[in-house]
């Protein structure tokens, strides 16, 4: 087992001890009333990776051509995308074939997560965890590794004048027992502007809508079913058996995709640790070549 692999098992072995319509949100919506609103508290895990679950049918992201001999999974040592997938503008497939080529020289291609950067949306959804803090003014979505917080506002417009971020501006409702979130405004002008750990570029168009449902064991399986055979789970199946949290997004960017596309990501519970993971800012990292540190001219917060 490499080392990369060793930091993510132990990651994932904490875990497991224990087409929505597209368009910004225009208007606030009235707000619902307490009881409506779901529970969506405690922490979440998925064990997977990279991390997206393919949709069933339609439009889904770039997956990896490297695959498992024993299984057929994604191979996580060797991250080559899939730049044929007809939702890539043939630029952005390009990018893609490019990424994958480092890969499969034998080097680790940089990305937001192994270089220290903010990861945006989708690519966040590589992280194992997430807690959910529900108020009635926000929601905050808080991710396990890196300290990463995305912060969306409720029942609120997208603000105007927008100023682009690392997270984007993300507002939400309450549709049901579903939390929509609509996100656009992320920063593109970064190193390391990828929505996917193939290295699949975005623009200042990106625009991405979630919708978070609790769902009971059997509704999951399906979804479980669609990680199963795509990802690598290094610690196999899950052991949660109860509710479990689905995050079906949906994303869209005509700079770089031919057409909306859309996936999922399968929560369950798992460990009530948090474990406190940090990407350390050192240049002189034991397990891959010299990094770069972020670095600003003046302070962007």
């Amino acid at each position: 087992m490499s080392v990369r692999q060793w930091k993510v098992a132990f990651v994932v072995g904490l875990a497991a001890t224990a087409a929505p319509a597209l368009g910004p949100i225009a208007a606030p919506l009235g707000e619902a009333t307490q009881s409506s609103i779901p529970d969506f508290s405690g922490i979440w895990w998925h064990q997977s990776l990279p991390g997206m679950e393919p949709p069933a049918s339609g439009p889904g992201p770039v997956t990896n051509l490297v695959r498992r001999k024993d299984n057929g999974e994604s191979d996580y040592n060797q991250l080559v995308g899939n730049y044929r997938n007809p939702i890539l503008k043939p630029h952005a497939a390009e990018v893609v074939k490019r990424y994958g080529e480092v890969a499969l020289g034998g080097e680790v291609a940089p990305s937001p997560a192994n270089q220290c950067w903010p990861e945006p949306l989708p690519f966040i959804y590589k992280n194992f965890a997430i807690q959910l803090l529900q108020q009635p003014h926000q929601v905050t979505i808080l991710y396990e590794q890196d300290h990463e917080v995305r912060h969306v506002r409720m029942n609120q417009q997208h603000s105007v004048p927008l100023t682009p971020s690392w997270y984007g501006d993300s507002v939400g409702r309450y549709e049901g027992d579903t939390l929509v979130i609509d996100t656009v405004g992320t920063r593109p002008d970064r190193k390391y502007a990828m929505v996917d750990l193939f290295g699949t570029p975005f623009t200042e168009k990106l625009h991405v809508v979630e919708r978070y449902r609790l769902i009971d064991f059997e509704e999951a399986k399906e979804g479980l079913a669609r990680d199963a055979k795509e990802n690598w789970r290094p610690v196999g199946p899950a052991r949660s058996t109860g509710k479990h949290l689905q995050v079906h997004f949906t994303v869209d960017d005509d700079g770089v995709f031919t057409t909306p596309w859309t996936g999922t990501v399968t929560y369950g519970r798992g460990a009530d640790d948090w474990p406190e993971i940090v990407c350390a800012e050192n240049v002189k990292k034991y397990y891959e070549p010299d990094t770069d540190v972020p670095t600003a001219a003046r302070l962007d917060f």
